[in-house]
């Protein structure tokens, strides 16, 4: 599928087994290479699933958790259904056995993995692959250290091994043949199996050169491959700060993303204090820090950056170097994070703030990312760190799509707007100083801006988002005219909701209003 630019991807994150192995998803190849490639799929009340379920959600890229070979699972034992994320590599170039239909003989799951790609390709969806080039699942049995020891990992001034991972090793990018290994290894893939990006685990582990290679072999295969990553480590590394690929780092990275945690804390709160509220669930102080994350995490005269969570200054240097997202595999799903951040609130109003949540991310500048099952208020029974948990808390239970229509609908029709209205896609950084701007509010959990002036070359002359993050009605005075609303009170049309003449202007609890003009 083409990709006229990065800032054009709306990335849907899923581990392949979550898709298939609830009993409603209606798939006969559940937790398999296989299951994503079968259309007609209902769960029992009906809706479509699976493939169909995506497809219908409107989404351009499937993000696949690592579908390598990892280390955790027993492939010789089908049977046994075990889980994991696959956070731990073996080998980097072969297929993961355990998710093909026969993992004794290699010309399956070479031949399985390919028809899912294929099946996601002739629907228009590109595929991500999500790879763990930074360390091994074990030093000693790692091919690497039994081919040359020592060579490929980095190590301690005392001899030790180093672990930016926080998983025991730490891979030495910038070697001549780590580096070699990892752009052949990309380049593969990418030539073998089709796969259209990549998202690099704890990016900022790994070199810039090492970075701007795999870029290069890429854009020499086709336009259009994705490439972005995690601008951070887990742990310190004896490479230094100014050579690592971290969000600081950016500008040094043309044609590669980063993650952007600034908006993602400041949204649902910080994501390792569980209880802790953000911007969409009724805290206040955060909203520099979200329209940090608006703006793409590209420099914009209206944002006060002493007052942002994180990054005192800009990282990116266009928007298509912004990631943003509210959740993803990692900690709470959204739903979970809702419930425990805000226990006493009722579920309707948890639903407002899931929905304000993703509003945010998919109306800001930059490359959207949505966590699977958000569409669908997904939950992982509380579960936290869920990478070996089984498919019973893992796994996309599909009667919540029945149960939370509204949800689903609301999702699809926001993902609807982003790809139908180029205002929110900009990744000209003169264009997003130009055509965007924020309203001086100066209120807490209330935030407003505009889209000006045909933006991006949109139909839309202009276009006003507010977003109310507290549990009250607020107001905003605009300027009369005529606008059609788009989005009101969690419900939201691409094509209308409805007129409205300006003035004082009611925004409801825990949502957004977005305002349309035209000529």
């Amino acid at each position: 599928p083409a990709l006229p630019h990065p800032t054009d991807a709306v990335i849907y994150e899923l581990h392949l087994r979550d898709l298939s192995t609830h009993p409603s998803s209606g798939i006969r190849h559940r937790g398999k290479y296989l299951g994503l490639t079968e259309s007609g799929t209902r769960s029992p009340e009906g809706l479509p699933t699976g493939l169909d379920h995506i497809r219908q959600l409107g989404v351009t890229h499937v993000h696949l958790l690592p579908v390598f070979d990892f280390a955790s699972i027993d492939e010789t034992r089908p049977e046994a259904e075990a889980f994991n994320w696959g956070y731990d590599p073996h080998l980097y170039n072969v297929p993961e056995g355990s998710y093909a239909t026969d993992p004794f003989d290699g010309r399956v799951r070479i031949r399985e993995f390919k028809q899912m790609v294929k099946a996601l390709h002739d629907h228009g969806i590109g595929v991500i692959m999500d790879v763990v080039y930074n360390h091994v699942h074990d030093i000693e049995k790692s091919p690497f250290q039994r081919l040359v020891p020592d060579y490929f990992f980095r190590q301690n001034p005392d001899g030790s091994w180093s672990n930016a991972s926080a998983c025991g090793s730490e891979t030495a990018s910038e070697r001549p043949m780590m580096r070699r290994f990892i752009v052949e290894s990309v380049r593969y893939w990418a030539r073998e199996y089709h796969i259209d990006g990549f998202r690099f685990d704890l990016m900022g582990i790994h070199d810039l050169e090492t970075m701007r290679a795999v870029r290069r072999a890429l854009d020499e295969i086709r336009p259009g491959i994705l490439l972005y990553g995690e601008g951070w480590t887990a742990g310190a590394s004896p490479l230094p700060e100014s050579e690592r690929a971290l969000k600081a780092n950016m500008a040094q990275l043309p044609g590669i993303a980063a993650f952007c945690d600034e908006l993602r804390d400041a949204v649902k709160g910080h994501v390792f204090t569980p209880d802790e509220a953000g911007f969409a669930s009724g805290k206040p102080g955060l909203e520099e820090s979200v329209k940090f994350g608006i703006a793409g995490a590209a420099f914009h005269p209206e944002v006060d950056y002493s007052k942002v969570n994180y990054a005192k200054q800009p990282w990116a240097a266009a928007p298509s170097q912004c990631v943003n997202y509210v959740a993803s595999h990692d900690n709470h799903t959204l739903w979970d994070r809702l419930l425990n951040s805000r226990p006493e609130a009722s579920e309707a109003e948890r639903i407002r703030m899931h929905l304000l949540a993703n509003t945010i991310v998919f109306t800001a500048q930059g490359i959207p990312f949505l966590h699977a099952g958000a569409e669908m208020l997904r939950s992982k029974q509380g579960v936290e760190n869920s990478f070996e948990s089984p498919d019973s808390i893992n796994q996309l239970d599909w009667s919540r799509k029945a149960r939370y229509p509204e949800v689903f609908e609301y999702y699809r029709r926001l993902i609807e707007l982003r790809k139908e209205h180029p205002a929110f896609r900009m990744h000209d950084p003169e264009k997003l100083r130009r055509h965007l701007r924020f309203l001086p509010l100066n209120e807490p959990n209330l935030l407003a801006f505009r889209l000006e002036d045909h933006p991006n070359g949109d139909v839309w002359t202009a276009l006003t988002v507010v977003f109310n993050g507290s549990g009250e009605e607020k107001y905003l005075d605009l300027p009369q005219g005529s606008y059609r609303v788009i989005c009101r009170d969690g419900r939201i049309d691409s094509k209308g909701l409805g007129t409205a003449s300006g003035g004082r202007t009611r925004i409801a609890p825990y949502s957004a209003l977005m305002l349309a003009e035209e000529n």
